[in-house]
């Protein structure tokens, strides 16, 4: 079995393979014309888990004839910053090149390891790329913020999150070899909480169980199965906690208070403190 997450080896590329967020990538709209001229200014990307917005640093990555790095502000901090901008003077003075710096999390940096980015990206040395799922207004700071325009991602459709699973099922080298003999599209859909990760880890959750089955299966009894494992597995502190907390609070946002029941229980079921959840 393949040891990428499936979700990491179907990232898309192009924009032509990204779904979701018509709002900044249809055509005319301003993050595809920036990336289609390799035109890229700084910009914070702000949403939801699972929408997309590392995908689209990534794409930018591929396309763009500028040096690309990319730090996570989890792990991450001002040396780490400054190595960068140290390379973007290099590039600057020696190649005449510009240099993209892509941080991941940009809310976890707190004001210094933030005010470490002013003067670079004020002089364009640096072109800033941030992802954050908290709002930009309260977790990075107003001098950055004045300096990069901010984009609002919007939560996945399902037509949206459907068509990540064909492209999963036609592209993905495991999965396109696979015959299926059902698929509950709806219920993996529902059972993601409208996050593309999560719905792409439970799909790749049920195949690995059936290794060796000549017809694998995706019906309601499966994905309810793998999500259950899944919630044993439930981490207060980790990466699982966030996922079911977003997916959580997808729901509310929805007015879907089946799905909102389902994942509040998942979290009592995994110790969640109740007062944490109110």
């Amino acid at each position: 079995m393949p040891q990428t997450p499936l979700a990491e080896r179907i990232r898309p590329k192009t924009l032509d393979q990204f779904q979701g967020q018509q709002n900044l990538v249809a055509k005319g709209k301003p993050l595809k014309l920036m990336i289609e001229n390799d035109m890229v200014s700084s910009f914070i990307l702000w949403g939801p888990p699972g929408t997309g917005k590392t995908t689209l640093a990534k794409i930018i990555s591929e396309s763009t004839n500028s040096d690309f790095y990319q730090l996570n502000a989890v792990s991450a901090g001002v040396k780490e910053v400054r190595t960068v901008i140290e390379t973007a003077k290099i590039n600057k003075n020696s190649f005449h090149k510009r240099t993209i710096l892509f941080i991941d999390e940009i809310h976890r940096f707190n004001k210094a390891q933030q005010d470490a980015l002013l003067s670079a990206v004020e002089s364009g040395l640096i072109i800033l790329i941030g992802a954050t799922t908290e709002n930009p207004s309260f977790e990075v700071i107003p001098a950055l913020r004045s300096r990069a325009r901010i984009y609002v991602l919007e939560e996945l459709t399902k037509k949206d999150l459907d068509q990540i699973i064909d492209f999963a099922l036609s592209n993905d080298e495991l999965l396109k070899e696979l015959q299926f003999d059902e698929i509950d599209k709806d219920y993996l859909i529902y059972a993601s909480g409208g996050d593309a990760r999560i719905l792409l880890n439970i799909l790749e959750s049920a195949v690995m169980q059936q290794t060796g089955r000549e017809k694998v299966l995706l019906n309601k009894t499966v994905i309810t199965n793998v999500v259950q494992q899944r919630n044993v597995n439930y981490d207060k502190n980790g990466e699982e906690h966030y996922n079911i907390i977003s997916a959580f609070i997808k729901s509310l946002r929805g007015s879907d208070p089946d799905a909102a029941l389902y994942w509040m229980a998942r979290m009592l079921e995994g110790g969640e403190d109740p007062k944490f959840i109110a």
